[in-house]
């Protein structure tokens, strides 16, 4: 998520005054908090049954075990860089009813069809994306920024599952795994302001194509106000979408849902 540059006539910058140093780095840091739900389809391990997953922010909230989100953003003259952090830690618990074969790393053996199964699952996401870019308008009305990069994703699943059987009576196993993927991306970044001090933040990007997940996206919408030079906030809306199906691992899941942040610009 990227938010407002802030300046001192109140909108996001001042694209028809000269800088004080045309080389100089400007650059902004924004914490944010991401109320997201979660749909979609995932596999706790490789090549196995793929779950459906519905969660709404509360449901999310129940299971946060820990997670942050930073947004960074830096220019000179019409040079853009930028970065969107997110870790998120969470604990699954669930139970299953009866389910067809299949093998679970740890036991050594096909659960039987009709087993009753309860799984725990501790699940870290960590994705992280890059981004450079030119500022390709650069006007007192209207800014739009056309940038190329890569989102790069990690997820690692601990999975602790009881099978209960009469042919098997009753197994546990723990099993751990991890994988990892990088999407290129294409994206454009716009600012318009509004008043003085009120904006409107708009962004998209796309990517995958194949190289990493077969297709991802995101989008933000975010009113921005300036409350001094160096200090901003911003309530928005934000989705992330990503489609990977690859090597046995199906992570196939959309985020979304209101966004605030805090800005700081230095």
């Amino acid at each position: 998520m990227a938010h407002a540059e802030s300046a001192a006539a109140g909108r996001p910058e001042q694209p028809t005054r000269v800088p004080r140093d045309a080389a100089a780095w400007t650059a902004q840091i924004t914490p944010y908090l991401w109320a997201t739900g979660l749909s979609g389809k995932v596999s706790p391990f490789q090549k196995a049954p793929t779950l459906g997953v519905e969660k709404s922010f509360s449901d999310v909230l129940g299971d946060l075990n820990g997670g942050g989100f930073v947004n960074v953003w830096a220019r000179r003259d019409r040079f853009v860089l930028s970065a969107d952090v997110m870790y998120v830690s969470t604990t699954d618990a669930h139970g299953e009813g009866p389910l067809p074969a299949f093998q679970l790393p740890g036991i050594g053996i096909a659960i039987p069809p009709g087993a009753s199964v309860d799984a725990k699952v501790d699940s870290k996401q960590f994705t992280a994306a890059l981004q450079g870019g030119y500022r390709v308008v650069d006007t007192p009305a209207f800014t739009l920024d056309v940038l190329a990069g890569a989102r790069i994703w990690h997820i690692s699943n601990d999975v602790t599952v009881t099978a209960s059987h009469p042919a098997i009576k009753s197994l546990t196993a723990k099993h751990g795994e991890s994988f990892h993927w990088v999407d290129p991306l294409a994206a454009v970044r716009a600012f318009l302001p509004i008043t003085q001090r009120l904006f409107l933040h708009v962004q998209a990007d796309v990517g995958g194509f194949g190289a990493g997940s077969n297709h991802t996206w995101s989008s933000l919408a975010a009113v921005n106000y300036v409350f001094s030079d160096r200090l901003s906030a911003s309530v928005g809306y934000k989705t992330l979408n990503v489609d990977y199906d690859r090597g046995g691992h199906v992570y196939d899941v959309r985020m979304r849902g209101p966004v605030l942040g805090l800005t700081y610009r230095f």
